[in-house]
């Protein structure tokens, strides 16, 4: 488990700051430093929380491995918020949590039979296409050489927000996959649905807002928050259950995009170590959305 300060998650080098594990690049600039001071209040009152907590009796623990969740995961603000402690040892915890910020990765064994997302251990693009297909019958991925019109191009690692839109057919590059481009745009703004996990089922929808031309960008002009059953069908709601437990996500955020015409859902990313709230999302909106969160993660630990 990982006991290194913050900043070793981080390089920095020409104006990027770079995620080590993830690849991710994000500019060091002002917005970038409004985003941090934003995130520092809700750190605060989270903190806040967690230290009333104390005078309570004591949660379960978890056992985090191999990494322990820094403040800018969802996991480690839902558990301060609601009393569950990440335990220092396995032998002092409730449950076991595989968490490792990486697409591809070997679990190590479960130290508890109450053990999370020990079985999710790919979540590459293509992966989560495929799944996708299997359990709503209708594809994401294209086929580069052989289809036609706009496309979207990714690579396959999690979290580095590369996308291109691209004209089919292609030659395929090497470690990129096709998808379908799907309308998500509503009033010249792209709308992504992220939507946390939690046991199989929705807890809460980040109805984030970017303009279309930065649709695959990572900073979000708008957000707001819904329950699940506001945004999507029960139906819908049951199909995306499959897909977690398929996916094996027992903790984990989804990117869902709702094409304009069709009506249709899309699955277009997984992540079991999703960070939030989002930055934009107002200030009260996070509380509630971390209570809830926390309430679901202590029921998945309880049992």
């Amino acid at each position: 488990m990982s006991d290194t300060p913050w900043t070793s998650d981080f390089s920095v080098r020409g104006g990027i700051v770079r995620v080590k594990k993830t690849g991710a690049a994000i500019p060091l600039d002002r917005a970038l430093a409004s985003e941090a001071a934003t995130w520092f209040g809700l750190f605060l009152a989270i903190q806040a929380k967690a230290l009333l907590n104390r005078l309570a009796p004591p949660g379960p623990s978890v056992w985090f491995a191999p990494d322990r969740p820094r403040p800018w995961y969802l996991v480690w603000a839902a558990a301060a918020w609601n009393g569950v402690r990440i335990a220092r040892s396995p032998e002092e915890a409730t449950a076991s949590f595989y968490f490792e910020d990486s697409t591809w990765a070997a679990p190590p064994a479960p130290r508890h039979s109450r053990a999370f997302n020990f079985d999710c251990a790919d979540i590459a693009k293509s992966r989560v296409a495929e799944v996708f297909e299997q359990v709503f019958g209708y594809p994401l991925t294209l086929d580069p050489e052989t289809g036609c019109g706009l496309a979207v191009e990714k690579g396959e690692a999690n979290g580095v927000h590369d996308g291109r839109i691209v004209q089919l057919p292609v030659r395929p590059r090497p470690g990129r996959t096709y998808q379908r481009l799907i309308d998500n745009i509503e009033d010249g703004l792209a709308v992504d649905l992220r939507t946390p996990f939690v046991g199989g089922r929705p807890v809460v929808v980040f109805l984030k807002r970017r303009p279309a031309a930065d649709r695959f960008a990572n900073h979000n002009c708008a957000v707001e928050m819904a329950r699940p059953e506001q945004v999507f069908s029960p139906a819908e709601i049951d199909r995306l259950s499959e897909f977690t437990r398929a996916m094996r996500l027992d903790w984990g955020g989804l990117d869902i995009l709702r094409d304009r015409a069709s009506g249709r859902l899309y699955v277009v990313d997984v992540n079991k170590t999703d960070m939030g709230p989002p930055i934009a999302l107002p200030f009260i909106q996070k509380l509630v959305a971390v209570a809830r969160m926390g309430r679901a993660l202590r029921r998945l630990v309880d049992g």
